[in-house]
């Protein structure tokens, strides 16, 4: 029977050697504690960090790691490794977007968050959800006002008027110029090309903007 595959994250608050011991023991106990759960251990990650801090490296490479692997079960000592304070919430809430699983000796089984834990992780989800309807209807509201205005999608995007004859990214430089005549701010661009499935940033719209009207005054 194929194992399911796991995480562990170890980690202590500084660099002393003395820690270091502790740091060992944590990977040794939990990748004991992964396979008596069944699981296959598929990577360790470690830190010696203080956890208020998200900047960690061991943290962040873990991270990326899950979500790029579709890990779904992660191995702790218990849920302060992940972090402290503000930062181990924002963990947990990531950890929950990737719909994964965190399991620390402590409880001796999935991690168990007291009620405002629950609470705040409740609203951080709410809250993301309409953030993310915001962010679909400022694309819809600016692509109605580009249509209203007579630009046509499916007749653009073809990455034409580059004016350098080569392609750095695969930005759309006509239609940007189109869409700003038409009264749409670098924003509102960006939002809208970026929601026809080419992800462009305001500055980057700018910037673009910018070399195409200074090569016309060439």
């Amino acid at each position: 029977m194929k194992k399911t595959k796991a995480v562990i994250y170890c980690r202590v608050s500084t660099e002393k050697s003395a820690q270091e011991t502790s740091l060992q023991r944590q990977q040794e106990e939990l990748t004991k504690y992964a396979g008596a759960f069944g699981f296959k251990e598929v990577e360790i990650f470690t830190d010696q960090h203080s956890g208020y801090d998200v900047e960690r490296d061991g943290l962040l490479d873990m991270l990326d790691y899950m979500r790029e692997n579709k890990i779904k079960a992660l191995f702790v000592q218990d849920e302060t490794r992940l972090g402290r304070g503000n930062a181990r919430m924002a963990v947990l809430h990531l950890l929950q977007k990737y719909e994964a699983t965190v399991y620390t000796l402590n409880d001796a089984g999935p991690v168990v968050l007291n009620e405002m834990d629950t609470m705040l992780l409740e609203i951080l989800a709410v809250v993301e959800e309409y953030q993310r309807r915001m962010h679909n209807a400022k694309i819809r509201r600016g692509m109605r006002r580009a249509v209203e205005n007579g630009y046509q999608p499916q007749n653009n995007l073809k990455n034409r008027g580059n004016i350098e004859g080569r392609e750095r990214k695969d930005v759309p430089v006509e239609e940007i110029v189109q869409l700003r005549q038409k009264g749409l701010t670098f924003a509102e661009i960006a939002t809208t090309i970026s929601g026809l499935g080419i992800p462009i940033s305001k500055a980057t719209v700018h910037r673009r903007y910018i070399e195409y009207m200074e090569h016309l005054e060439d």
